[in-house]
């Protein structure tokens, strides 16, 4: 199989995003042209949808969670991201705590839905889940600074979502766990 073969095998499960944002493509060459430029991203791809709005305050959610958790040391917080990123990327509920508060907020706000691809939210939240979980148990272990490295970079992670629309889970797909895939195939 060769490679113009590999990528149309490969759109059928994905979709080129432009950092985060939708590329319409409309035929099989202009599929392959995107993917071989470099800022695009390759994501994973669903029928369901988010609003973005939610994402984006959800993300602020969890800055604000860790923050506190950086000013007090409380174990509970980074206990409590971890369990609002597992309900969000491995239970069928509609909301995790923080995504309702965020829903809540952005109902109030009044804004208007901006519909995005859930997929890459999953997998951003299994990836946020996973920092969640080595911060937690670092300071459960007394490893302060292996707790602060993995939260920090959770909340990077959150800034990057939040105030520049930019989803870092689909970077880390396009260009980790794609290419690991890809060579398993």
């Amino acid at each position: 199989m060769n490679i113009l073969e590999n990528v149309k095998k490969d759109l059928k499960f994905h979709e080129a995003v432009s950092i985060g944002f939708p590329v319409r493509l409309n035929t099989t060459i202009e599929r392959i042209t995107a993917m071989k430029r470099f800022d695009q991203l390759i994501c994973p791809v669903s029928p369901e949808r988010v609003d973005e709005n939610r994402v984006r305050v959800t993300a602020l959610g969890v800055i604000l969670m860790m923050g506190a958790y950086f000013w007090t040391g409380w174990i509970i917080f980074p206990a409590l991201v971890a369990l609002d990123f597992y309900i969000r990327a491995f239970t069928k509920l509609p909301y995790s705590p923080i995504s309702w508060l965020a829903r809540y907020f952005v109902e109030r706000m009044g804004t208007h839905p901006i519909w995005i691809d859930k997929a890459p939210k999953i997998f951003a939240a299994r990836i946020g889940l996973l920092l969640a979980l080595i911060a937690l148990a670092a300071a459960l272990l007394g490893w302060s600074l292996a707790a602060y490295i993995a939260g920090s970079t959770l909340v990077l992670f959150a800034f990057l979502e939040c105030g520049l629309n930019f989803c870092a889970g689909c970077w880390v797909y396009t260009y980790v766990v794609y290419p690991l895939v890809r060579k398993g195939a």
